[in-house]
């Protein structure tokens, strides 16, 4: 189903997210056009490869793909318009973002995004489609970076080892320090922590 053996899909775009369960940081999305010319073998979810091979990708999608770009969607805007739309907003983001226009989109998950280009949605579609598992490396790779940055700034919270998920650690900081205004206010472990 790969987009790359079909001439009509050979501007496909894949698309998919990274954060949404995270207590902290934005919600990052990406959008990646392979070329048939140049192509990447192995490609897969994210959070199945290594720190160093998603590194290895990554560099390999900057280098071959005919097209990628990310969106992000804030803290405030996951806040104000919850995380499911925040991150259909993110996807959005990423793909007009992109310099070459898609006229196919292949989207992880089971939500369609609010774009003019035809699309379909695909459940697991990380683990089915190189253009899903490249877009999913390309978001893991951006977020996770972003999230060594905040730890820069806040290294009380343990950012570089979490990535704002909601380790016990986490926890623990967030009830020691309170909250900052990377963190996402309307996640239940941030309303409970509110009303201790």
């Amino acid at each position: 189903m790969n987009g790359s053996y079909f001439p009509i899909l050979n501007l496909a775009a894949g698309i998919d997210e990274v954060g949404l369960g995270a207590l902290a940081g934005n919600v990052i999305s990406a959008a990646v056009i392979l070329n048939p010319l140049f192509p990447i073998f192995g490609l897969k979810d994210s959070k199945k490869l290594s720190f160093k091979k998603r590194l290895l990708f990554f560099h390999s999608i900057k280098n071959k793909a005919k097209a990628w770009s990310i969106g992000r969607s804030t803290s405030m805007e996951i806040d104000k318009l919850n995380v499911l739309q925040a991150s259909l907003l993110s996807m959005q983001r990423a793909v007009n973002n992109l310099k070459v226009k898609p006229n196919f989109l292949f989207i992880d998950g089971k939500n369609k995004i609010d774009i003019s280009i035809a699309s379909i949605s695909i459940v697991n579609g990380d683990n089915l489609i190189n253009e899903i598992s490249a877009a999913s490396i390309v978001a893991k790779v951006i977020r996770d970076y972003e999230m060594l940055q905040l730890d820069k700034l806040f290294p009380q919270y343990g950012f570089a080892k979490h990535k704002g998920y909601p380790t016990k650690y986490h926890l623990d900081m967030l009830k020691k320090y309170g909250p900052i205004s990377q963190h996402r206010f309307t996640f239940s472990s941030l309303i409970k922590l509110k009303n201790i």
